[in-house]
């Protein structure tokens, strides 16, 4: 063969080879592509008449959007990791409805408000519960929108704009995967169908002298060393999140029960009266309270010291509360809410106070 011959046959060799390439790369990603369409891990053609896929990506801020589409759910819990262990299967039954929860690990209040108007476009709810936390009384609310774990906007747009085309990537194919195991191998969902997961420690694992290290050394929220007199900004300063939230409560239903609750951290992560942070929490929950009173919702404090929140043994770090607490937490709502008065034993109060 002469040189000429040989350089043409080469040539001929790779152009075939980047052919034959070429096609099965595109091959193997319209496979890819229609598996993960097939198999819909985010939920994207789930609306009523059609159940949502296993929950199965371990960030919640993808796999509530298709819960709330549903329709499956007329009664649902919107907060941040404190109100995480608050169970469907037994807020049914105390305060009415079918329940999801929508609470997710360090949800800001744009994140939950972003959740709840997902859940309202497709539900007429007969119940809402909001957990509230001290980022409800932040100032900067409104600047400080997103953690550090990717939230998905477009999840949360009506229609799911371009969908099919932004859920195709790496982390796509393997929640796809995953769903595919559940439904094929049996493989247990990361989530309850409700939204529901128990994720702190085994309770038999618990350990009163590790917890005890993380409530007052760990890195929680700590109250002042000493009182101070709180700066005049404390209590004046803005906090954007409860306009948002007095502006959804009302846009629901008349009839919808409304329930806005200040979840019961332990005392090492409370603004103690008499320093700044006591100050502002306390003129938050006056807000608050005038919130709930417009808008005929009701507000149940138990972001206060009592029996609960002053016993180390309750909790696994200062803000997340033990298993035996969110069913107490549970049956003390519907006390709220139906009295309308304090806790005998001090686990709560109901706002406004006289």
């Amino acid at each position: 063969m002469s040189a000429v011959a040989e350089r043409e046959w080469r040539a001929g060799a790779w152009q075939g080879f980047a052919r034959v390439f070429g096609l099965s790369v595109a091959g193997f990603g319209l496979a890819a592509f229609g598996f993960v369409a097939v198999l819909d891990p985010y939920g994207l053609r789930v609306g009523p008449g059609r159940t949502p896929a296993p929950l199965m990506d371990g960030n919640q801020r993808f796999m509530y959007p298709q819960v709330a589409r549903s329709g499956l759910y007329d009664a649902a819990v919107f907060g941040s990791s404190t109100s995480r262990l608050l169970d469907p299967d037994r807020l049914g039954p105390v305060l009415g409805g079918r329940f999801a929860n929508f609470a997710m690990n360090a949800a800001t209040p744009f994140e939950q408000m972003s959740i709840a108007r997902v859940f309202l476009r497709y539900a007429a709810p007969k119940v809402v519960v909001f957990g509230l936390d001290a980022n409800w009384c932040a100032a900067d609310a409104d600047t400080k929108r997103l953690t550090f774990r990717p939230f998905p906007a477009w999840l949360y747009a009506e229609g799911t704009p371009w969908g099919g085309l932004r859920q195709f990537n790496g982390q796509g194919l393997a929640a796809a995967w995953r769903v595919a195991l559940a439904r094929w191998a049996g493989v247990p969902a990361r989530l309850r169908a409700d939204g529901y997961a128990v994720f702190t420690p085994p309770e038999a694992d618990y350990d009163a002298r590790r917890a005890a290290a993380h409530i007052h050394g760990g890195g929680a929220a700590m109250p002042e060393a000493a009182p101070v007199d709180p700066p005049v900004d404390a209590v004046a300063a803005p906090m954007p999140a409860l306009g948002w939230l007095d502006d959804l409560l009302g846009a629901m239903p008349p009839d919808t029960r409304k329930v806005l609750a200040f979840m019961p951290v332990h005392v090492a992560a409370q603004g103690l009266p008499g320093t700044a942070n006591g100050a502002r929490e306390a003129a938050c929950k006056a807000r608050v309270a005038a919130i709930g009173a417009r808008r005929g919702a009701r507000v149940v404090d138990f972001r206060i010291p009592s029996p609960v929140t002053t016993e180390d043994t309750n909790y696994w770090d200062a803000l997340h509360y033990r298993l035996p607490i969110a069913e107490r937490i549970v049956t003390a709502l519907g006390a709220a809410v139906a009295t309308g008065t304090d806790d005998p034993d001090g686990f709560y109060r109901v706002l406004p106070r006289p």
